[in-house]
């Protein structure tokens, strides 16, 4: 007799490799896999049981293109069936390209128009706060060339003038800015009154304190660095 065994952080290449036909957002999706795997698997409290409950956490990918790696994850955490994954991006299928929230259970927003995730996430932990609800936890994830895109500046300055403590933006650094910030990603929040930790993107102890070490009164952003695009 043998006994079913939920996959874990060994099975996502593999079920990442079921998603093929995209070779171009690829290294998107390599670039967030341990980001996203320690965010579902030790930080956030969303489950495919209690996904639709007001008190839940919020995950926002805004760095959509290339979902692969937040699909892998969502099926190793019970939100989609392994066998769906091979008929992703099908005209018939709800796995498309993009993430699309009316479509796969566990979306928090359809993405990959670039620059939406952070101001989205704002306005979602501002919400929570108006509800009485400061409890559940926002994290976006963003990439670092999406924060050329305006939206997220204004984002940025808002956010740590309300004290978000709810809110946490996690800033993949592959290096694939057009042009880079002085002094840096953490920087660019750290000017504006957030809490910034930087730590490497494949170290999953680092980045499991990076999210859950205090930050009163003020967003968190965590950059997490990875090996160069390409």
């Amino acid at each position: 007799m043998t006994t079913a065994t939920e996959p874990g952080y060994a099975d996502l290449p593999r079920l990442i490799s079921l998603m093929t036909g995209d070779d171009k957002h690829s290294a998107a999706a390599e670039s967030t896999v341990d980001v996203l795997w320690v965010l579902y698997d030790r930080v956030l409290d969303v489950t495919p049981e209690n996904f639709r409950e007001p008190d839940r956490d919020r995950f926002l990918l805004s760095k959509g293109h290339g979902p692969m790696a937040y699909y892998a994850v969502l099926t190793a955490k019970g939100f989609l069936d392994e066998a769906e994954l091979p008929t992703w991006s099908d005209p018939v299928s709800r796995l498309g390209h993009h993430p699309d929230r009316r479509r796969v259970p566990g979306v928090e927003i359809s993405s990959g128009s670039l620059g939406h995730g952070l101001p989205i996430a704002f306005g979602t932990a501002l919400g929570l706060r108006a509800r009485g609800l400061t409890g559940p936890k926002v994290v976006t994830l963003v990439g670092d060339a999406e924060l050329d895109e305006g939206s997220n500046h204004e984002a940025i300055v808002v956010a740590a003038r309300a004290g978000l403590e709810n809110l946490t933006a996690v800033v993949i650094d592959n290096q694939s800015s057009t042009r880079g910030w002085p002094g840096g990603i953490a920087r660019r929040f750290a000017v504006e009154g957030w809490e910034t930790r930087t730590v490497p993107g494949r170290d999953h102890d680092a980045l499991y304190d990076a999210f859950t070490t205090a930050h009163p009164g003020r967003p968190l952003a965590v950059v997490a660095v990875v090996e160069p695009k390409g």
